[in-house]
């Protein structure tokens, strides 16, 4: 009869879990929405022609605006979950803990995609306005933009993280860092742009 031979297990089967952290803004959140790919494809196709037979257009500064919001298929307004996600991995170096593994344990859910590219949204509770302000193009010239603001907003975020390598308590606090440090959207403090202007910060909601 042969004996049995134990093997030892070094990997654990992974425990996901899902948690709901409902925010409130506590400064403006300003939305810009890349959506220039097209015109950029068409440029890139012409080549050298499009130089020549550029035409500069009047600028439809309504258009812009609408332009500028995410709207799922569903036709509400949606801040990328990415964007959460990211300033969730930012926020880490905030405590000393590795960029690397938070970019492993945890992510944001989705409630819905963008209806144009595919983006997954976190929906976002408020009503924007039209917000007017300069800004400076690469040749450094200064330009007028129009972006969606929401002065007062919120909204519900479902993170699914590894309760192997955080607990509920660290992403409440991760989450808590996230918007009084790093925020979201155009202007947060984290931009890698600049230092920001102090929009897309929150609070969370007990």
């Amino acid at each position: 009869m042969s004996a049995s031979v134990e093997k030892s297990i070094a990997i654990k089967a992974p425990d996901f879990r899902v948690l709901e952290v409902r925010i409130k803004g506590a400064s403006p959140f300003v939305q810009h929405r890349f959506h220039n790919k097209a015109a950029m494809i068409a440029a890139q196709e012409a080549g050298s022609q499009a130089r020549s037979k550029k035409v500069r257009e009047p600028k439809d500064f309504e258009d812009l605006y609408h332009k500028a919001m995410h709207i799922s298929r569903e036709g509400w307004c949606g801040i990328p979950a990415g964007a959460f996600r990211n300033a969730m991995i930012s926020a880490c170096r905030t405590v000393g803990y590795k960029m690397t593994h938070a970019k492993l344990g945890a992510m944001v859910l989705a409630d819905g995609f963008d209806k144009e590219d595919g983006t997954p949204l976190v929906r976002i509770d408020g009503e924007p306005r039209q917000h007017f302000s300069h800004a400076r193009n690469d040749n450094g010239s200064v330009d007028i933009r129009c972006r969606p603001m929401w002065e007062e907003w919120g909204a519900t975020v479902r993170i699914r993280f590894d309760a192997g390598m955080f607990s509920e308590t660290d992403i409440v606090n991760l989450m808590m860092r996230v918007g009084m440090q790093v925020g979201v959207g155009e202007g947060r403090p984290d931009s890698r742009d600049s230092a920001g202007l102090g929009w897309g910060l929150f609070e969370l909601v007990a």
